[in-house]
């Protein structure tokens, strides 16, 4: 997801409920509808009915009422269970109504309560694969802010078309459909949508585009993907779409299609959206390795939002507004949720507790986009105002088994997850750091159907390093802390330069005397000969903070 203005604190419980409070006296369908899910977030404490499910494949079906804002139809989960069990349980709000299950196509019972579904059995599933159908209808919550706060916006364009399109990363899959709403599963099978609008318009979905039905005035897009796929990212976009098509080779020679979903009236920006596109895919595909979705597609879809990167289908909205850099047009919006193809999409955090994997590494990326464009000097001024930007209200790791929301609502695993990468750098050097996260995005053992947690990361840095980083990542990561420097004269033009809160030796540039030198600075700290203090980290590779007496 990209970074708000405000560095993405997303509103909380209580700005929302204020603000819906005194947004007027009277209160429609979609004021009651919003109030009713505010407290949805995703993730968290993995309920044990689900820790024994895994989640192979999920077929979608459903009749989307724009005029009602409504969808109706059903979804088949199919699952395999590790051990026997009397209930199967499902997430969905409560906003829909479940009208039958079906279990391995025999009617099953269940009760629908607290966002939750539980379909059970006198005799017991099997363990084994079960395929679970569940019909259900309902009017989808409204998005208060999207894509932070989700859910489904109905809107037009300027022509006057419906225009419908879905964000659901906070709150989860259960937003719509019913699915194991927990980033540790996605479907290894990947997924299958058949989506029914009206015949005037087009549905923009993941993976590839199957066939279109058209039957009277109804069209039914059939999108499938398989991959794997986190739930958030399984969703469509609708909207009078024009598609702009071209192809892209990759850094392996594999052509990959380009198809960008664009509104009617801006079909004329789509040439420059798609080279941009191709531009920033070597950039990425240089630090990364190739493109993720080969058997697939590179996909873009134009929505009333800022942009998410939603898997094969990136959704984008920048009012084709670019900023120049070295004589070249950049869009960070395009680039970030673009970059999410690797982190996120491909690599994906076990946990929300570990969002600052996909999050702070897919913001590094728009650094070193700035270093292929724009040379050592955009890198650097990307990289301060990211340091600037780090708040330290509280740790970016958590713990573990949090919800998307706890942890979203820091904002520092945007900006102090990419200063975190750039101190990593620094601290191992590009000789070493480069190749490893590469190795991290391309490695089955991490991408694909394998989550990762910051422990991971931390292991496969650390045996390319040669040395424990544990402490690095854990002051970092766990900590609010900052380096606690003191630059201390103990003598004529001596200065004694200490780590007050000392965990581990670490290389520092130091600069006196007019010249600079990388020295590594102990526990019992280091000593300078120098006309005058010496500069200590002058181009602020640390989160830091220097005493000089």
């Amino acid at each position: 997801m990209n970074i708000p203005l405000n560095f993405l604190l997303k509103t909380s419980f209580l700005t929302t409920f204020l603000f819906l409070s005194f947004v007027g006296k009277s209160q429609n369908r979609d004021d009651i509808n919003n109030r009713d899910i505010l407290y949805l977030t995703s993730g968290g404490k993995l309920n044990p009915l689900q820790a024994i499910m895994d989640i192979r494949h999920y077929t979608i079906e459903l009749d989307v009422d724009i005029t009602k804002q409504s969808i109706a139809g059903f979804t088949e989960v199919s699952l395999n269970l590790s051990q026997k069990t009397d209930t199967l349980m499902l997430d969905l709000i409560h906003l829909y109504k479940v009208t039958g299950i079906k279990v391995n196509g025999k009617i099953a019972s269940y009760i629908q309560k607290d966002d939750k579904i539980f379909i059970t059995s006198s005799v017991g599933f099997e363990k084994g694969n079960q395929k679970v159908k569940i019909q259900y209808n309902g009017i989808p919550p409204v998005a208060i802010r999207p894509p932070w706060d989700g859910g489904f916006t109905w809107t037009k364009d300027v022509a006057g078309n419906d225009w419908v399109a879905i964000n659901i990363q906070g709150e989860g899959g259960k937003m719509y459909f019913p699915c194991k709403d927990h980033p540790s599963d996605e479907p290894n099978d990947g997924v299958d949508m058949k989506i029914t609008v009206p015949s005037n318009l087009v549905v923009a979905g993941p993976g590839l585009l199957i066939n279109v039905n058209t039957k009277k005035n109804k069209s039914t897009y059939y999108w499938k993907t398989n991959y794997t796929i986190s739930n958030y990212c399984i969703l469509f976009n609708i909207a009078k779409y024009k598609v702009a098509r071209d192809t892209y080779t990759t850094i392996a020679g594999n052509l990959v299609p380009i198809e960008y979903y664009v509104l009617e009236a801006d079909t004329a920006q789509a040439k420059k959206v798609i080279e941009l596109k191709k531009r920033d895919s070597k950039i990425l595909e240089k630090y990364f390795g190739e493109y993720p979705w080969v058997k697939e597609k590179i996909g873009i879809a134009e929505v009333p939002n800022p942009g998410m990167e939603h898997q094969t289908m990136i959704t984008f909205d920048n009012k084709f507004k670019y900023k120049t850099i070295n004589g070249q047009e950049y869009s960070d919006n395009l680039f970030h949720e673009y970059a999410h193809e690797w982190w996120a999409n491909k690599v994906t955090n076990k946990d929300w507790a570990h969002m600052w994997i996909q999050e702070g590494i897919a913001t590094y990326a728009e650094a070193l986009a700035m270093l292929e464009i724009g040379g050592e000097t955009a890198y650097n001024t990307m990289i301060d105002g990211h340091r600037r930007g780090v708040r330290n209200r509280k740790a970016m790791v958590l713990g573990e088994e949090v919800t998307e929301e706890e942890v979203y609502s820091g904002g520092d695993i945007y900006v102090k997850g990419s200063f975190f990468m750039h101190s990593l750098r620094y601290l191992i050097g590009d000789e070493i750091f480069f190749p490893t996260i590469k190795k991290l995005a391309t490695d089955p053992k991490y991408t694909y159907d394998n989550v990762v947690t910051s422990d991971d990361v931390e292991k496969l840095f650390s045996s390319a390093a040669g040395k424990n980083l544990k402490p690095f990542f854990d002051f970092y990561l766990k900590t609010t802390d900052v380096l606690d420097i003191d630059v201390k004269e103990i003598g004529f033009q001596k200065y004694r330069i200490k780590l007050n809160n000392f965990f581990m030796p670490l290389p520092f540039d130091i600069i006196s005397n007019g010249k600079s030198e990388k020295v590594i600075i102990p526990a019992e700290g280091f000593t300078v000969t120098s006309d005058f203090a010496p500069q200590v980290d002058p181009k602020g590779n640390y989160l830091k903070k220097i005493t000089i007496h």
